[in-house]
C-alpha cells in the first residue's frame, strides 16, 4: 500500500503563492474533514484553511450519504473558504470546484474525467470523486464555506452496495498516483478559480463563463436522458444549464429547472452515494 503520509512542507512550500499556504493541518484519522471544518469555521478560523485526513471514520458525501474513505487509500480534505460574495452566489461553489478538480485530475493523470452535474467525478462511467459544498453565514463573521472533496486514490475494490459503480486513478492509469501531487494540484486550481470571485472586477464575467465550461467536460449537461433523484424528482433530457449554473431538464409537460439533486442514466434506479 502506498505510504498515506504526506509531506506537510514540500505541499506547503508549493502552494507558497496561493491562499491555502501554512493552513494545512492533517490528521491520521478523523470523524470527517468537512465536520471539522465547519466546526472551524465557526471558531474563526481564517480564508483558505485546509482539513485533510489519512481516513475518515465518517465521510460523508451529498445527501448525508456514506462516502467510503478506507485509510490510506484516498485523497478526503476539506477547504475553509470565506469569499467576498453574498449568501445567493454561494450556489456558484460547488461548480467552480468540479471545474478545479477536473484539471487537477487532468494534470495528475492525463485522464479526462466526466463531471455528473453537480458534483461527481466519472471515468468510464465510475465514480472516482466526489465534492460536498456546506455554508454557513455568521453574523458576527459573514458567510463561510467548507468544500469537500473526496478522491478515490489507490482502491482496488469497493463495498458492493455502492450505487454507481466506482474505480480509482490507480486503477485508470496503472501507477500509482501520488497522494501529494493530487493534493498540490487541486489546491492550486482552486486557489485560480477562487481568485475570480473574489474581485468585483472579474466575477460577473467569471460567473458567466462557468456554464459553458462545465458543458465542455461533461456529457451529462445536455443531451442525457436522466432521472433526478432529489427533492424534485423527474425524468428527461438535459437542456444544458442556466445563467446561474441550475440544470435545466426537458421533461414531457416542459422544461423545469433543477436546483439541487443526482442525476442518473434513466434507466437506473440507484440512489446516490
Amino acid at each position: 500500500m502506498p505510504n498515506p503520509m504526506l509531506d506537510l512542507t514540500a505541499v506547503n512550500d508549493a502552494l507558497a503563492q496561493t491562499i491555502f499556504a501554512g493552513h494545512l493541518r492533517w490528521f491520521p484519522q478523523i470523524d470527517s474533514t468537512n465536520l471539522h471544518a465547519m466546526q472551524q469555521g465557526r471558531n474563526g478560523a481564517p480564508h483558505g484553511s485546509v482539513y485533510g485526513a489519512d481516513e475518515q471514520t465518517a465521510g460523508r458525501g451529498r445527501g448525508d450519504h456514506a462516502w467510503h474513505s478506507a485509510v490510506g487509500q484516498g485523497l478526503y480534505v476539506s477547504v475553509l473558504v470565506r469569499p467576498r460574495i453574498s449568501a445567493d452566489q454561494l450556489v456558484w461553489l460547488p461548480l467552480l470546484a468540479g471545474l478545479a478538480l477536473h484539471r487537477a485530475i487532468l494534470e495528475t493523470t492525463a485522464l479526462v474525467a466526466d463531471l455528473r452535474w453537480p458534483n461527481d467525478m466519472l471515468l468510464h462511467g465510475r465514480k472516482c470523486a466526489g465534492i460536498l459544498v456546506e455554508a454557513q453565514t455568521d453574523a458576527a463573521r459573514g458567510v463561510f464555506a467548507v468544500i469537500g472533496i473526496g478522491v478515490n486514490l489507490h482502491h482496488r475494490q469497493f463495498p458492493a452496495e455502492m450505487a454507481t459503480p466506482a474505480t480509482s486513478l490507480d486503477l485508470e492509469t496503472g501507477r500509482v498516483v501520488e497522494n501529494e501531487t493530487l493534493l498540490v494540484a487541486l489546491l492550486q486550481s482552486l486557489d485560480v478559480e477562487l481568485s475570480q470571485i473574489d474581485s468585483p472586477v472579474t466575477r460577473d464575467a467569471y460567473y458567466a463563463s462557468i456554464p459553458s465550461r462545465l458543458e465542455a467536460i461533461s456529457t451529462w449537461i445536455r443531451g442525457k436522458s436522466v432521472t433526478v433523484h432529489g427533492p424534485l424528482s423527474a425524468h428527461g433530457v438535459t437542456a444544458g444549464l442556466d445563467a446561474q449554473g441550475f440544470l435545466r431538464l426537458r421533461t414531457e409537460n416542459g422544461i423545469i429547472t433543477i436546483t439541487t439533486g443526482g442525476l442518473r442514466d434513466q434507466a437506473s434506479n440507484g440512489t446516490e452515494e
